[in-house]
């Protein structure tokens, strides 16, 4: 059984949550949320209630959800599955991309996608906000050898 502390840090951590910027993660972790409430004693989930009714996270920027593929590449990074993608530049370009999900960022603003793209030969950054379509293919991928920090050693020095 989860203690009090443990509960009220999920309450805690689901605030966190709902400030987030992908719609599907929102979606995930409530769904989990309401699983581990159903759980506990009746007098732990009464608190649980409680402290969620009475915590407010305000974001550093606007609250409205700009992305709904955060669930489906983490999926497609943890069973190595490339992802097709419709993408749209910065400078409004769209491509088609075929990437290989390495690792994932977030920058409060915006999550971050790294990946091995296909398309440029090369690790590339893509910002879950600009993925106009999104499809994870049962085709998988050789697992990426090179750690996160070596990732950023290599590439952001």
């Amino acid at each position: 059984m989860f203690t009090e502390g443990e509960a009220n840090a999920l309450v805690t951590a689901e605030q966190f949550i709902l400030i987030n910027k992908d719609a599907s993660l929102v979606k995930e972790y409530g769904q989990a949320v309401n699983k581990v409430k159903a759980i506990l004693r009746n007098s732990a989930r009464d608190k649980a209630n409680l402290l969620a009714s009475r915590i407010k996270i305000y974001p550093a920027t606007s609250p409205e959800s700009t992305s709904d593929y955060l669930s489906a590449i983490q999926h497609a990074l943890t069973n190595y599955n490339l992802v097709q993608m419709q993408y749209q530049s910065s400078s409004s370009a769209y491509t088609s991309r075929v990437v290989e999900p390495f690792a994932l960022l977030n920058t409060q603003a915006n999550w971050l996608l790294i990946g091995w793209c296909h398309l440029r030969k090369a690790y590339r950054v893509f910002r879950l906000d600009r993925i106009v379509k999104l499809t994870v293919s049962e085709e998988k991928f050789t697992s990426h050898s090179m750690t996160l920090k070596e990732y950023f050693r290599k590439y952001h020095e």
